[in-house]
């Protein structure tokens, strides 16, 4: 399978989850937020190509990380892949951190996107919203954005806040 990707693996990361972390940035973006750090991220034919085989491979090599963050663009927009490197993360032992500009409430309404979800740790959701941004948020750019711990808002059927 191959996939769109900004730009490769950006290891060591300490401001997309907790600890030192792994960043995958996915190339396309339907939401276009205004000010958005990455706006390089947005056209779906921009990037480079990759397959889903060599992006395990970078994983599996992978040093010193606590993690892993699928960041963008946004990862919903292909759904298949972020998937299958989440589960694979997984299987490492990684914790799966995902940054998308859709709501929570609204992913679990479209059943493409489920697999996903179900795959990730911690979902920080929402569009960045210029008005509400504020250096006081932490992993996220503005107040509107949520920190969801995922397994338990899917286990009790709404919406549980991540503890930081």
């Amino acid at each position: 399978m191959q996939i769109k990707l900004a730009a490769d693996i950006q290891c060591d990361s300490i401001v997309d989850g907790p600890g030192i972390r792994s960043v995958i940035w996915f190339q396309g973006c339907p939401h276009a937020c205004p000010g958005c750090q990455n706006p390089e991220t947005h056209d779906i034919n921009a990037g480079i190509q990759i397959s889903l085989e060599e992006i395990k491979e970078k994983i599996k090599n992978l040093e010193y990380q606590d993690g892993i963050t699928l960041s963008g663009g946004d990862p919903f927009m292909q759904p298949e892949a972020a998937s299958e490197i989440a589960k694979y993360a997984h299987e490492l032992g990684y914790n799966v951190w995902c940054y998308t500009g859709y709501l929570y409430e609204n992913i679990l309404k479209n059943p493409k996107l489920t697999n996903l979800l179900e795959q990730i740790d911690v979902l920080i959701d929402g569009p960045f919203i210029m008005k509400k941004k504020s250096l006081e948020c932490i992993y996220r750019g503005s107040k509107n954005q949520r920190l969801i711990d995922v397994p338990k808002s899917l286990a009790q059927k709404e919406v549980v806040l991540y503890d930081i």
